[in-house]
């Protein structure tokens, strides 16, 4: 089995203390090294930083994926279907506004998942998702 490598993934916040207590608390994700102007995050192993930027992000829009408008960038984890549980259990029980809330998506298809949408305090848009069957993740 091939290891995959890490991504890297620079993004706009506008205060880095709320950035803490959703990555940190909400996401329950490890602080890694940090200034007054940048944090970075482990991301299930990717390297996520959270860089102060006044105005924080800047949404371009939606695009329409299975009849459900998703925010347009985004990014976020293919999780395993439990931890895609756990997480949404978790998010609920921080109170979480989603954009779109934890659903089943392609029903039947070859890429049935599991997929929800949020924003963080900055308004960056995040997908978490699982797939029923993780070979399909690229099926046509």
């Amino acid at each position: 089995m091939s290891v995959r490598p890490a991504v890297h993934l620079a993004i706009p916040v506008d205060d880095l203390d709320a950035a803490r207590r959703f990555y940190g608390g909400v996401l329950g994700l490890a602080e890694g090294r940090s200034t007054g102007q940048w944090v970075d995050w482990d991301l299930h192993g990717h390297q996520l930083v959270t860089h102060v930027v006044p105005g924080g992000p800047v949404s371009t829009g939606t695009s329409s994926v299975d009849g459900q408008e998703v925010p347009i960038p985004h990014f976020g984890l293919l999780l395993s279907t439990g931890d895609f549980h756990a997480l949404a259990d978790r998010l609920r029980a921080a109170g979480t506004d989603f954009v779109i809330e934890p659903c089943l998506r392609f029903r039947d298809e070859p890429a049935e998942q599991w997929t929800m949408f949020l924003h963080d305090p900055a308004g960056n848009a995040l997908e978490f998702k699982a797939f029923r069957d993780e070979s399909k993740v690229f099926a046509r």
